[in-house]
């Protein structure tokens, strides 16, 4: 079996159906806006956003959901909003099924942003 290795969130996104395709856009580009200043890449296969070159979130397509990781503390801290969905430690799945929770997605992506930021004035304060 030959894997195919993707260069960019593009290449990544256009490689789905139209459905999913459109829900991984409209997850790229809630992320985009929430973190303008975010840097796109792929990384351990999946579309993936650092800020301050830490991680800020991954997302990846599966066949019945969406996959959203933003570590256990972007999961943590949003636990009840989250209840809803099936989650592992740092990982919810948004079935395909049902609406993308946009304005969930940019909350998390949000507080996570403040997160990073706390923890490099942290860093330069030593």
């Amino acid at each position: 079996m030959t894997t195919v290795k993707l260069n960019s969130i593009d290449e990544y996104i256009a490689s789905f159906p139209g459905e999913i395709r459109n829900d991984l856009e409209q997850i790229r580009a809630g992320i985009k806006e929430a973190a303008p200043d975010a840097e796109e890449s792929i990384s351990y296969g999946m579309p993936a956003f650092k800020i301050h070159g830490k991680p800020l979130v991954y997302f990846a397509a599966f066949k019945n959901h969406i996959g959203f990781y933003a570590t256990p503390t972007g999961h943590s801290e949003f636990a009840k909003e989250l209840s809803n969905y099936k989650q592992g430690k740092g990982s919810v799945q948004f079935p395909l099924d049902k609406p993308m929770p946009l304005n969930l997605i940019t909350k998390i992506v949000k507080f996570r942003i403040n997160e990073n930021l706390q923890r490099a004035k942290k860093e330069r304060n030593k």
